[in-house]
């Protein structure tokens, strides 16, 4: 086992490990769990979220014991990268990884729980939402900010950045699902509009989010809005192929 706990934390450290050994039979789950399983708990008159990492097949189990970091393990430290580089995430509390004799058996991530207004998601979904440009318009300079700090977040789709809206109006923003990330020391203008284009499907919105991004970046609004949209709509059609293949897969296995 390898169990590793946030300084802020190490006082409550064996409180943290007993609540995540303790998972499979306690806490509230939270959200669908089709791939892994979220689930809530009280610690010291917080909630915190406890995600367990779907069980690895035999490649990876092996990978992830001598080649690669687990899943835990990578979002446990990204999140203490992108908090001291002033990215907002939830906190994050704990890792911890259980081995065989193949190699990784299960992993899990504990971070603080976060509960926000919305996720970029809503924007996508519910286009008369209230405030909806502006809140577009702040996404996009946050996004903006990752791309100078040479953060490229893989996972930049719209479940993964929860919004928050402060006392003054303008809003917060915290990435999580963290597992897949590149920190680069600069990003060129390709591989910015490419890390936007999973954001979403509406020319509109990709269109007020050039708008934005090209004042802060100095590109022309044109171009800026005819390369993210090439890359959003490449997207999309592999989106949908797999898909489709997928429908087909399944269709021929009954």
């Amino acid at each position: 086992m390898n169990f590793k706990v946030n300084p802020i934390f190490i006082k409550s450290s064996s409180s943290i490990q007993n609540i995540i050994e303790s998972f499979s039979d306690s806490g509230t789950i939270f959200g669908d769990g089709q791939r892994n399983i979220i689930k809530l708990f009280d610690f010291d008159g917080k909630t915190i979220n406890i995600k367990s990492f779907k069980i690895p097949n035999l490649v990876n189990k092996i990978a992830y014991n001598y080649f690669r970091k687990s899943k835990a393990r990578r979002s446990f430290e990204y999140a203490t990268i992108l908090l001291e580089k002033g990215i907002g995430t939830p906190q994050p509390i704990a890792y911890l990884e259980n081995f065989n004799w193949l190699g990784l058996r299960d992993s899990y991530y504990a971070s603080e729980h976060l509960v926000t207004e919305l996720t970029y998601r809503e924007l996508v979904e519910i286009p008369d939402y209230p405030d909806h440009e502006n809140i577009l318009r702040q996404f996009t300079k946050f996004s903006f900010e990752l791309h100078e700090k040479g953060i490229e977040f893989l996972d930049h789709s719209p479940g993964n950045t929860l919004i928050k809206k402060k006392a003054d109006g303008n809003y917060e923003f915290f990435l999580v699902d963290l597992n897949r990330m590149v920190f680069h020391k600069s990003m060129t203008f390709e591989m910015r509009m490419k890390n936007l284009c999973r954001l979403t499907p509406l020319k509109e919105m990709v269109a007020i989010m050039s708008n934005e991004y090209s004042k802060l970046y100095g590109e022309s609004e044109q171009k800026t809005y005819d390369t993210l949209w090439k890359f959003t709509a490449d997207f999309q059609e592999q989106f949908y192929r797999k898909r489709r293949l997928k429908k087909k897969l399944k269709f021929w296995k009954k």
